[in-house]
């Protein structure tokens, strides 16, 4: 609990035995009231690991639905359980559980009702291990997507994300894509329905067990965001319409 609101954390995962334990047990339970794994069909022992830490609230998937299918588990269970912030952290420890503490501060104390964990401000992407051609896809990538939404942020395609709960009621997240495009609809539903974000500057690290997708996926991924954004500017034109914005 925060100022009165209550605090959970989702935990979208897939694969993540090795590195869910180091991550839970980085979780400030003195401000998180719930913690909510929702596994995407692992092939590891990732639910049984997360039986053994305690975690109350365990969904896992029969079948693969994707990481925005994933989230989209994770966010529906969280305003089930009624929370007022709601936090995603990803399982594979590549972003550190320690910003928690100032990415609930910032929407608890009302300043802004969502917040990035950047991995680009501060240069902490190229220091943690980011490959450098998608260290340069990502700078371009986001240069256009700011343009097409009128936006500034650093990046659009962190993993580490805090809303309050209005945001999520406000959006129409179950319209969007069940794979990795899924991310960067939200934001474009964000920006178009008037929210701002805050980032903040997060470390980042990359090392086998850390989930990622390869460059063929990438390239994919980023034609998807393109599109996303032309889709963003053209709605906010008038000339088409979108249920992504409904």
């Amino acid at each position: 609990m925060y100022n009165g609101k209550k605090v959970a954390v989702v935990l979208p995962a897939y694969n993540a035995a090795s590195t869910l334990e180091k991550t839970y047990r980085e979780i400030p339970f003195d401000l998180v009231d719930e913690v909510i794994l929702v596994d995407d069909a692992s092939k590891d022992n990732t639910v049984e690991v997360g039986t053994a830490l305690g975690i109350k609230h365990i969904i896992k998937h029969e079948k693969n639905k994707g990481y925005g299918g994933n989230q989209k588990t994770c966010y529906t269970k969280a305003l089930e359980l009624e929370a007022d912030i709601v936090v995603m952290l990803h399982p594979d420890y590549q972003y550190t559980p320690k910003l928690l503490v100032a990415m609930i501060s910032i929407i608890g104390n009302e300043v802004y009702p969502v917040v990035f964990g950047s991995r680009i401000l501060g240069g902490g992407a190229l220091k943690g291990g980011m490959p450098l051609y998608k260290y340069v896809f990502n700078r371009c990538l986001t240069l256009t997507q700011n343009m097409l939404l009128n936006q500034k942020l650093s990046e659009y395609h962190t993993g580490y994300r805090a809303f309050n709960r209005q945001v999520l009621t406000s959006i129409n997240f179950m319209r969007n894509s069940d794979d990795f495009v899924f991310d960067n609809q939200m934001v474009s539903q964000i920006f178009y329905a008037g929210f701002e974000i805050a980032e903040v500057t997060c470390p980042t690290k990359y090392f086998p067990e850390a989930s990622s997708i390869n460059f063929s996926r990438s390239m994919t991924y980023g034609i998807g965001c393109l599109q996303v954004s032309m889709l963003h500017r053209l709605c906010k034109w008038g000339i088409v319409k979108s249920e992504l914005y409904s």
